[in-house]
C-alpha cells in the first residue's frame, strides 16, 4: 500500500485517482445506460485530447488534423465489424452475398484486396494503431526533417484532413462514402448493443484511457519529457546541445496519432458506425478545443475539458435547439478568455491555494487533545473562577 502511495505521489497522479473514481464509480451509479453510453462516446474523444496535450502542450506542435488519425483508427475497426456483419447468410438478398452492402450497391462483385486483412481481429487491432502511426510518421518526417513547423505545419495537417475526407467520400464503393459504415453490431458473435455489453465497453474505454494517461505521465516525468519542454521553449538551444529536435517531434506526433486511433476504434465499437464526418477539419478543430478548455498542459484536465464541451453540446442542443451553436461558441470564447490555461489552470491558481489555506486554518483552530488537557497545571482545573463580589463575601 505504501509503495502504491509513493508511486502515486512520485508521478503526481492524485488527480488521476479522483478522475478514475468519477468515471468508474460515480458516473455508472448516477447515470442510466443511455447517458453512460454518451459519456463513453465522449471519452473516446479524450484519447485525442491527451495526445494533443503531448504534441501541443509539451511538444509545442499544434496539429489541426487529429481527426484524420481518429478516423483511420475508427475505420480500421469498422471494416472488421462490417465484414462480420456481412456474412453470406445476412447478405443473401444481395447480388453478391458476403460483401458489405455499399459495395453491392456500387456494383462491386468481389471484396477488394486491402479489405482482406480486416477479416482477422488481431490484424484489425494492429491496424488501429499502426495505420495512424504510419501516416503520422510520413507526415512528420517529411515536415520536421525540413524544419517546417508552427502555423505552416498546422495548415498542412488541415490539408491532410480535407484530402482524406474527399478521398473517403469519393471512393463510395470501398468506404461507404458520405454515409460511412453502419450496422456494426457484433464482435466475434458478441452483440455490442445489449446493456451488459455497453457497460463492458464503457469500462474498457475507461481502463484504456487511464492507462494512456499513466503512459503519457511517465513520459512527461522522464528525461524525454524534460527535453520536450526545453524544445518547446528554446528549440535552437536544444538543437545546439546536440539533440535531433526533429526526432522528438516525430515521436510525439506519432504517439498522439496512435492514441487517436485507439479512441476512434473504441468509438466504432460503442456507437456502431463510422463516417467521414469525424475525419475532416471541423471535428479536428473541435478536438483542439477539448484540450484548450481542459488545459493544454494537463492530461487529466484534457479529459475534463472533453467531457465539459460534449456535455454542453448535448445539453444545449436538447434544451435550446435553435441557438445551441451560439451558446457553444459563447462557451468556447468565454473559457478561452477567462481561463487561458483552461480548467487545469483554474484548479492550480484558485482551488488548490484555497484548499491548502483552509486545511492550514483548520489545523490552527483544532481543539486540544486529551493528552494536552491531562498535562494542564492543577490550578487551571481545581476550582471554578468566581466573581470578585462573591469572593468578598467569603463564599
Amino acid at each position: 500500500m505504501n509503495a502504491f502511495k509513493a508511486w502515486i505521489l512520485r508521478y503526481q497522479l492524485t488527480n488521476l485517482v479522483l478522475l478514475a473514481v468519477l468515471l468508474a464509480v460515480v458516473l455508472p451509479l448516477a447515470l442510466d445506460i443511455f447517458r453512460l453510453n454518451l459519456v463513453g462516446k465522449y471519452l473516446t474523444y479524450a484519447f485525442v485530447a491527451i495526445g494533443l496535450v503531448m504534441v501541443w502542450g509539451y511538444g509545442g506542435v499544434l496539429s489541426l488534423g487529429q481527426g484524420v488519425f481518429f478516423g483511420l483508427g475508427g475505420y480500421a475497426m469498422a471494416m472488421f465489424l462490417k465484414l462480420e456483419a456481412s456474412d453470406p447468410v445476412s447478405t443473401k438478398i444481395q447480388s453478391t452475398p458476403g460483401i458489405p452492402d455499399f459495395m453491392d450497391w456500387n456494383q462491386i462483385t468481389e471484396l477488394p484486396a486491402f479489405w482482406l486483412p480486416f477479416k482477422s481481429l488481431p490484424l484489425s487491432l494492429l491496424a488501429v494503431v499502426l495505420v495512424p502511426t504510419l501516416l503520422a510518421w510520413i507526415i512528420s518526417f517529411a515536415m520536421f526533417k525540413r524544419r517546417v513547423g508552427g502555423v505552416y505545419f498546422a495548415i498542412i495537417t488541415q490539408a491532410v484532413a480535407l484530402i482524406l475526407t474527399v478521398l473517403i467520400i469519393g471512393q463510395q464503393g470501398y468506404t461507404g462514402g458520405v454515409n460511412g459504415m453502419t450496422d456494426l453490431k457484433t464482435v466475434l458473435g458478441w452483440d455490442t448493443r445489449t446493456d451488459s455489453a455497453k457497460y463492458i465497453l464503457y469500462y474498457l474505454c475507461v481502463g484504456l484511457l487511464i492507462g494512456a494517461i499513466v503512459l503519457c505521465r511517465w513520459i512527461q516525468t522522464s528525461k524525454l519529457g524534460t527535453l520536450l519542454l526545453a524544445m518547446r521553449d528554446k528549440e535552437d538551444r536544444v538543437r545546439f546541445s546536440g539533440y535531433d529536435v526533429a526526432n522528438f517531434k516525430i515521436f510525439t506526433f506519432c504517439l498522439a496519432a496512435a492514441l487517436s486511433g485507439i479512441g476512434g476504434a473504441l468509438f466504432s465499437l460503442q456507437v456502431g458506425f463510422m463516417s467521414p464526418s469525424f475525419v475532416g477539419i471541423v471535428p479536428s478543430i473541435e478536438m483542439v478545443i477539448y484540450a484548450a478548455v481542459g488545459g493544454r498542459m494537463s492530461l487529466v484536465g484534457a479529459v475534463y475539458g472533453t467531457l465539459l464541451v460534449n456535455a454542453g453540446k448535448t445539453f444545449f442542443s436538447e434544451s435550446f435547439p435553435d441557438m445551441w451553436l451560439f451558446l457553444m461558441a459563447g462557451l468556447f470564447i468565454g473559457v478561452t478568455m477567462a481561463l487561458p490555461m483552461g480548467l487545469a489552470g483554474l484548479w492550480e491558481s484558485h482551488i488548490v491555494p484555497w484548499w491548502t489555506g483552509r486545511r492550514a486554518a483548520l489545523r490552527a483552530i483544532k481543539p486540544p487533545t486529551a493528552q494536552h488537557v491531562a498535562h494542564r497545571p492543577a490550578s487551571d482545573s481545581s476550582s471554578p473562577v468566581l466573581p470578585d463580589s462573591v469572593r468578598s463575601q467569603g463564599v
